[in-house]
């Protein structure tokens, strides 16, 4: 993976420089800073922020790695704290506003809805976060449905909600292929 010639993208003071899949597709308003990875066909979206530049006691900085077919949606920030990691799977959906900070992990087709805050906490697999909801501190397990607005601070707040359901899973996938197809189109255009 070789950075592409992108203003908004560049080293952190440790000298870590982000890599970039040649598939992926990160607009040019967007901001990637020292230890980022963002891997196959990932969608980063216009203004979003992933800043991986605080060192640990060692030296270290560790990174945001954005996996395969992952879209981050305009507006998105993502910021790793001394010495933790923010992980973000494959065919996951971050929307439009949402800031999540490390350490953190979100897993594979999760869905994480507009304005929500990731904070220190790990989503579980197909998770649906959503608008304007907190989970800080947390583990969510895989497949959970967060109303919008809600505040997470333990596993004992979820335990009422309720599983995703068929039109949920629907409409991500809708997400997924509208957002796969723009980013396509956008790589089209920039190599014109």
């Amino acid at each position: 993976m070789a950075p592409a010639p992108h203003p908004g993208i560049r080293p952190n003071p440790s000298g870590d420089l982000p890599r970039i899949d040649a598939s992926a597709f990160v607009d040019p308003s967007a901001q990637l800073i020292g230890h980022v990875v963002i891997g196959r066909r990932v969608f980063v979206g216009p203004q979003t922020v992933l800043r991986a530049d605080e060192p640990d006691k060692a030296g270290r900085v560790h990174p945001i790695v954005i996996e395969e077919d992952a879209c981050l949606q305009d507006g998105v920030i993502v910021h790793t704290r001394a010495g933790s990691e923010v992980r973000i799977g494959p065919r996951c959906n971050i929307s439009h506003g949402v800031v999540i900070h490390g350490p953190a992990e979100i897993h594979a087709d999760s869905f994480i809805a507009l304005r929500a805050v990731v904070y220190q906490a790990e989503i579980g697999e197909g998770v649906w976060v959503g608008v304007g909801s907190i989970v800080m501190r947390s583990r969510i397990p895989a497949h959970v449905w967060i109303p919008a607005g809600s505040v997470i601070r333990s596993e004992t707040e979820i335990r009422g909600f309720r599983l995703v359901d068929l039109k949920e899973e629907k409409h991500k996938k809708d997400i997924y292929d509208a957002t796969a197809a723009l980013r396509e189109a956008y790589r089209r255009l920039a190599s014109e």
